[in-house]
Formats: structure tokens, sequence, C-alpha cells
């Protein structure tokens, strides 16, 4: 025991004259918002952190292109139409590399393929869709000077949503409010179906990652927001809910798959985890 005192008390001097370097600061997640509301009367269930801050939405956002999409007819069944890649289509992960289809695209996040729906669409039912759905501040100028929003207002750049809006937006996609075909919901809830969880919830959802801007407008790199949202149901009972992250650097696993995984642990994964109402 008194030798252990004896060196403790040694590497306090040591640490106290800095001869011995402290361990770095280790990457910090911070969960920015999670919600959660009854789909049919929008009384909110749970609901931590700050939820009304617009940020992009990312590939959440491949939710309403779903629905635009199918209600289009520009997207047929989850395997229709299968576009194969080119160059110069958007590649920052390798599995994009692939001739993809509506399937592939949701599992995969696939960004080019959305491009290629949206561009399908064009500008003014694009628009049009966007400002119909009520989503977020409905901006989809894309980056400034650039007229790029047909195929990057969602990426970083003029969309923006907050998690309460995100539940707004869900809640008319689950009660049928949306101006758009019953087929169309039904083929989006096919793309987005993660099955009955172990508490006996039936998931549906989407993650989503993308970059804070800073004032100057430039990409605050190695700081991404993560998302997961959706709907669940169970019972005859169904739910919308928001999770919202953010890294304080870049991270081995996608910001998105982990909001989604944590997400799933703290309100799916047991039958009692979610309370009736608030």
């Amino acid at each position: 025991m008194e030798k252990e005192l004896r060196m403790k008390h040694a590497i306090v001097l040591l640490l106290g004259a800095g001869l011995v370097a402290s361990s770095p600061a280790r990457a910090e997640t911070v969960t920015l918002c999670t919600v959660v509301a009854d789909a049919a009367t929008g009384d909110v269930i749970e609901q931590q952190g700050t939820c009304d801050r617009r940020v992009t939405p990312a590939s959440t956002f491949k939710i309403a292109i779903s629905l635009m999409g199918f209600d289009a007819g520009i997207l047929k069944d989850v395997h229709t139409p299968a576009l194969p890649f080119r160059d110069g289509y958007v590649d920052w992960i390798p599995a994009w590399r692939a001739t993809t289809d509506p399937a592939r695209w949701m599992e995969k996040s696939v960004v080019w393929y959305s491009q290629k729906v949206t561009e399908a669409l064009g500008d003014e039912r694009f628009r049009g869709y966007v400002r119909a759905f009520g989503y977020g501040n409905a901006d989809v100028s894309g980056d400034p000077g650039k007229d790029n929003g047909l195929t990057r207002a969602w990426l970083s750049s003029s969309l923006q949503i907050s998690p309460l809006e995100q539940l707004a937006f869900l809640r008319k996609l689950v009660t049928r409010k949306l101006p758009v075909s019953d087929r169309a919901i039904a083929m989006t809830e096919a793309l987005t179906d993660y099955g009955v969880q172990p508490g006996g919830w039936h998931v549906h959802g989407k993650t989503g990652a993308g970059l804070p801007r800073k004032p100057d407008a430039t990409l605050l790199r190695g700081q991404p927001y993560g998302w997961f949202v959706g709907w669940a149901r169970k019972d005859g009972r169904a739910v919308v809910f928001a999770r919202l992250i953010q890294d304080s650097e870049r991270q081995p696993v996608a910001p998105g798959f982990r909001a989604r995984d944590s997400l799933f642990g703290d309100l799916f994964a047991a039958p009692d985890a979610l309370p009736a109402t608030r």
C-alpha cells in the first residue's frame, strides 16, 4: 500500500511539472435532439434537446424524393428503374459505383440516384412538391450563385429542416395527408422498412449525414450531423420520431448509422421503452 501511494504521489508531481503528457481529448458525439410524437394527434411523447433548429436534411430527404418519384411515375417499383453508374456521377462511397434500383438507392443512400430522380422531375415539379409537402424552409434554390438546387438543395445547402419539422412532415405521410398517391406512400414504406423490432414496433426510417456551414458559407468539415427519422407502428398505434446528433470530429462509423442504432436501443428494444403519452 505504501509503495502504491509513493507511486501515485510521484505521478501527480510529474503531471504538475508537465513531464507526463495528459491523454488526448476524445471525440465526442452530442445528441442535439430526440423527439417522438403520436402520429395521429401530434402529442409529444418524448422531447430532449433543442428540436426547433434547422439544419440540412441530408439523406433523410430521400423519403420526400421517393414520394415524389413514385407519385410522378418516375419510380415504378422497388427494382425499377435500375440505372447504371456513369463516370461523373457523385461517387463519394465506392458502393455507389454500381447499377442502382430504388431498393439499393435507399439501402446504400446513393446520392446520384436521388439526383437522377429530381432531374427527371424538373425544377417546377420539384419545387411544387417541396412546397406542397411543407418541408422545412422549402428553399430549393441551392448554393448561392450556382443554380444547382435541383440536384444539391438538400446536401448542406439551401434546404433546411428542424427535427420538429421532420415530425410534421412524417405525420402527414403516416396520416395520408400529403398530396401524393397511396401507392407512392406504400412504395416509400416498402423502401424504408426496418421490420419489427424486439420491442414489437414495426419501424420505417432513413438515416442521413451532412456537414454544417460556417458563417462564410464554407463547409465545416469534421463535425457532421447525423440524422435518423421515421415512423413506427404497434398495436394500432403510430408514432413519428427524429434524432439528430453531431460529432466533434470524424469517426469511423457514419453519424447517421450511430443515430439510428442508438435510437433503436433507446426506443424500440424493449416493449415498454415508449410511454403512451407525456
